[in-house]
């Protein structure tokens, strides 16, 4: 018995749908973009870049790690929502946001990087 499946608890119900390989593909899909996050961050063009990427990435991962602590009974209920999967629109509109932001700081770094190299 989980007492919000929709929201807080969604992924146990991702984990007995889609089983250990399902849940280790999520668990490395975030790891992933966590570990992109950073790599923005550390090869960000200015410092209030860095900060701010780095800043985002920090807030996924914690909110990652906090609702998977939960659902695992690792700590107690909190009420912080997963990451893209918990239903509700707003969490899901300010992680799109977030990334957006990301996207814009790495696409300003390439461009920088291709000046550079050209000029």
């Amino acid at each position: 018995y989980l007492p919000f499946e929709h929201n807080d608890y969604i992924f146990p119900i991702v984990c007995e749908e889609l089983g250990y390989i399902g849940a280790m593909a999520v668990l490395i899909l975030f790891a992933m973009l966590i570990i992109r996050g950073y790599w923005i961050a550390m090869h960000a063009r200015d410092r209030f870049g860095a900060l701010l990427a780095a800043g985002i990435t920090t807030h996924l991962a914690l909110q990652t790690f906090l609702n998977i602590a939960v659902v695992t009974n690792f700590l107690p209920a909190t009420g912080i929502s997963l990451p893209f999967f918990s239903y509700g629109g707003s969490s899901m509109l300010s992680m799109y946001m977030c990334l957006g932001v990301l996207e814009s700081i790495c696409a300003h770094n390439r461009k920088y990087y291709f000046e550079r190299e050209d000029g």
